[in-house]
């Protein structure tokens, strides 16, 4: 029997009718778009331009739809020949030529459609489709079909029938047909599901998507999917804002303290950020992110507490490296163990979907308690969006889920290297998170520090005061206030004068004032006084010679 279930899981609608039985496609995530698969015996028509994955997705319904007991019979109409599609297919994963032609039916249908026109083409449909018991019935090429029909109308009348034949077969159809934009299909009107397939440029890259136009029946995700086509077939990413659009009110309430391990920048933030909270490091490059991010890797490691790197521009080996030098010997341990995961993304073209999908489903799989992660780049996410404007919702949703998950998370974020304020490439981005740590460098006196500051933190107390922290091989140290600053924001550092204001001993021996520049200290308020004086006195003697002469 071929594999369908009931949505809803089997209970009943709100208004007391029993749920439609649906037919499960298995295809990943379009039953999620259809909330459950297809309306069993319903007609779908799937549209596109040649290339956006027609053929490809209704060959992978009907190998999954045999696969779980059903039968399917796949007419063709002067489309590409049974062998040479076959062949294509083979490369899939889902591609089983055992059950060709027994459960599966390949049929060509032109010299019927050529001889008798429309009522040829049903004739064959009866003829076959009901010897073989077919639960599942597709034709490709329903525009050649529209050329042998005198009118819209005659066209919609064989349509009419060919459902009227499938409703008492009790079969789900599948009409596959050419789509470019402006183009109007008289099928459309007729069929209880439209699925419409986009091939398109952005830039360089080639975007597939797929849309539920309409699904009759049943609810369904509106809007774009990006869709990927590689040798699982087709593999749908619906929008992450779509998929969490409602998440679980509360998370955990038994929250703990999760340190960075680093004694001053712990003392600042009251013994840690709160689990299960979000945190952006913002930073230009190089002021040391990736560094703090694996340190509060390496502190959950050290408590027991799993932790996933997933990051786009450092591979495992270098990340390693990285921690090695500077103080974290013991991070490769943790790693060879499988306490902390390094999630490498390669530098391809990436959809920002697929991105979320692969980290919350290997979160999933983990099954772990107060799991740390460190998202190494939101840049990475931002490079492979389609539609800038959808960030802002994207990392709202991604953020939800994974506080209700119980992560504690830390992203990374750029400000550009030169900029006298603070930029952010996301400014909505601080309204999300719980928590944000600046870190950056500040030019003074021809050097450059780091200096680090809690900019915000929701639920808890923290010290906003900035400090100074420095890298080296033994590792990160955050020092005492840097009192010698001022206008620490606007990176241009100045020594203040006055009382109470001396810097500490360590700060006056790295701030101390130049020599002038001929290596000389600079004349006294005194001396120059004194000179403007006996300038003066001169000045009547010179005066009385100009007169003389």
């Amino acid at each position: 029997m071929a594999n369908t279930a009931d949505s809803d899981e089997g209970t009943q609608a709100k208004d007391g009718r029993s749920p439609a039985k649906r037919l499960v496609t298995n295809v990943p995530r379009l039953d999620f778009i259809t909330k459950g698969g297809l309306i069993l015996g319903s007609s779908y028509a799937i549209i596109g331009p040649p290339g956006s994955g027609k053929t490809v997705l209704a060959n992978q319904i009907a190998f999954q739809h045999v696969r779980n007991g059903g039968k399917a019979l796949y007419i063709t109409l002067l489309s590409e020949s049974h062998g040479r599609m076959l062949e294509n297919l083979s490369q899939m994963t889902f591609f089983d030529p055992s059950v060709i032609p027994e459960r599966l039916q390949y049929l060509s249908a032109y010299r019927e459609l050529e001889k008798e026109g429309l009522k040829g083409l049903l004739e064959l449909l009866r003829k076959n489709a009901q010897p073989h018991g077919a639960t599942l019935l597709i034709i490709d090429g329903m525009d050649v079909a529209k050329e042998f029909a005198r009118s819209d109308l005659s066209f919609k009348r064989f349509l009419q029938d060919l459902q009227t034949f499938c409703n008492i077969l009790g079969c789900t159809t599948l009409l596959l047909a050419p789509h470019h934009e402006g183009e109007i299909h008289p099928e459309n009107t007729a069929v209880d599901g439209i699925f419409e397939l986009s091939l398109w440029l952005h830039g360089p890259r080639a975007v597939r998507e797929l849309i539920a136009i309409k699904f009759r029946g049943g609810p369904s995700l509106l809007g774009r999917h990006e869709v990927e086509i590689s040798d699982q077939g087709m593999v749908i990413h619906p929008r992450t804002e779509v998929q969490f659009a409602h998440p679980a009110a509360k998370g955990r309430e038994d929250r703990i303290r999760m340190p960075f391990g680093i004694p001053r920048l712990d003392d600042a933030l009251k013994g840690g950020v709160l689990s299960g909270s979000t945190t952006l490091l913002l930073g230009a490059p190089g002021t040391g992110k990736t560094l703090l991010g694996l340190r509060f890797l390496l502190e959950g490691a050290r408590a027991g507490q799993p932790g996933v790197y997933f990051g786009f521009y450092e591979t495992p080996p270098r990340l390693i490296e990285k921690a090695l030098g500077t103080g974290m010997h013991d991070f490769k341990k943790y790693v060879d163990e499988g306490l902390i995961e390094i999630q490498w993304q390669p530098p391809l073209e990436h959809n920002m979907d697929s991105l979320a999908e692969r980290l919350l489903e290997r979160i999933e799989e983990r099954k772990v308690d107060r799991l740390r992660l460190f998202i190494d780049g939101v840049s990475g996410f931002r490079s492979a969006a389609v539609y800038p404007d959808r960030l802002s919702r994207f990392f709202s949703a991604l953020t939800h889920q994974l506080r209700m998950m119980d992560v504690t998370t830390l992203y990374s974020d750029e400000t550009p290297l030169f900029s006298p304020g603070v930029e952010m490439a996301q400014p909505e981005a601080a309204s999300t998170v719980e928590n944000v740590i600046l870190v950056r460098y500040v030019e003074l006196r021809s050097q450059l520090y780091r200096l680090l500051s809690i900019m915000k933190m929701r639920e808890s107390a923290y010290d906003s005061s900035i400090r100074e922290f420095s890298i080296s091989e033994n590792g990160i140290t955050v020092a005492d206030t840097f009192e010698s600053a001022e206008s620490i924001l606007t990176g241009h550092a100045r020594l203040t004068s006055g009382p109470g204001t001396a810097p500490p001993a360590k700060a006056r021996s790295a701030l101390k004032a130049p020599l002038g520049s001929a290596g000389k200290k600079p004349r006294t308020a005194k001396k120059k006084t004194a000179q403007k004086k006996a300038t003066q006195k001169k000045a009547p003697a010179s005066a009385s010679r100009r007169s003389r002469t």
